[in-house]
């Protein structure tokens, strides 16, 4: 396993230095000037030039991007040009309200993605795979932006079970903090969660023709056996592997399902920061989120080498 690691670091690497590059040079596309946001639209010239001395923004690309990113690998971000505080702390303000989200999300999304595969995959009758494929379609066709406003509109506004708008930590009151929380969860989780679904699915049918469970079967090992140690176990590898990009867009589906939800977390600060070019936020935002999804990529190929000890051969 260290071997499949050693193997494995070298491209981490280099993603997170390519990562930085592009967390860097992004913000900076965009149209408008920071400095301009600081110093206010009637700014004159002179306060402006000033102001982007002041910010660093005079000196050469390359020169912004080696101080920053020299500043970055010691956990120091910068400071926020509109909130005057530095990045880190900005974002560590943030941080509890989107993990919670992401946190319950991911659980529903498994939970759900990994049940209805197995259910779809083990289903013999045609009406149920026909209801558990109009199920997954439906979720599937459903972005989660409009999941989250059929569940405001059913549980918020029609039944009023649940609160649609704020949140509250689940640290200082956890039964109230998940009343909030499970709405934009849900609607965060189920079109992930249906992709996984219908990805097992499919693999566990293309599973149930390979020799070895016809094998299996010529012995007359019980179906039960043969689902959950043949056809389910050798299914799982592709699943975990899409488990590890759907969390990366659950991070990013978090951003619209925050404003959908008016809660306080990274989305509505990536929102804030694009809003007011806040360079130094959103380059931390973008670099951060892009090193958590390598490494859920790098841990679910970590599960799959531990499942199936051929791919620490290959690797």
């Amino acid at each position: 396993m260290f071997g499949f690691l050693l193997r494995k670091l070298p491209a981490v690497i280099l993603v997170a230095f390519v990562s930085s590059i592009i967390a860097f040079t992004l913000p900076r596309l965009a149209p408008g000037d920071p400095a301009i946001t600081v110093a206010g639209s009637d700014a004159t010239q002179e306060q402006l030039e000033a102001v982007r001395e002041e910010l660093g923004l005079n000196q050469p690309m390359p020169v912004q991007y080696i101080h920053w990113l020299t500043g970055a690998l010691q956990s120091d971000f910068g400071q926020s040009y509109v909130m005057r505080r530095p990045v880190s702390t900005v974002i560590a303000d943030r941080l509890e309200s989107t993990l919670e989200l992401a946190g319950l999300a991911t659980i529903i999304m498994i939970v759900v993605g990994l049940g209805l595969g197995v259910l779809a995959g083990t289903e013999r009758t045609p009406w149920g795979r026909a209801v558990l494929d109009v199920a997954t379609t439906i979720l599937l066709a459903t972005p989660p932006f409009l999941t989250g406003l059929i569940l405001i509109l059913i549980f918020g506004i029609a039944f009023q079970l649940l609160p649609v708008s704020g949140e509250v930590n689940l640290s200082k009151d956890p039964v109230m903090g998940f009343k909030f929380l499970i709405l934009p969860a849900i609607a965060l989780a189920l079109p992930q969660s249906a992709m996984i679904a219908r990805l097992l699915q499919t693999t566990m049918n293309s599973t149930r023709g390979e020799d070895f469970v016809d094998l299996a079967k010529a012995k007359g090992v019980p179906r039960g056996r043969i689902v959950r140690k043949h056809v389910l176990r050798n299914s799982l590898g592709p699943a975990i592997v899409a488990i590890g990009l759907r969390i990366g867009d659950l991070l990013a589906g978090a951003i619209i399902i925050e404003a959908i939800f008016a809660r306080n977390g990274l989305g509505a600060l990536a929102i804030y920061a694009v809003q007011s070019r806040d360079y130094y936020v959103l380059q931390a935002l973008i670099l951060g989120a892009v090193i958590v999804a390598v490494l859920i990529q790098l841990l679910s190929e970590i599960l799959i080498a531990a499942l199936d000890p051929r791919i620490r051969l290959e690797g």
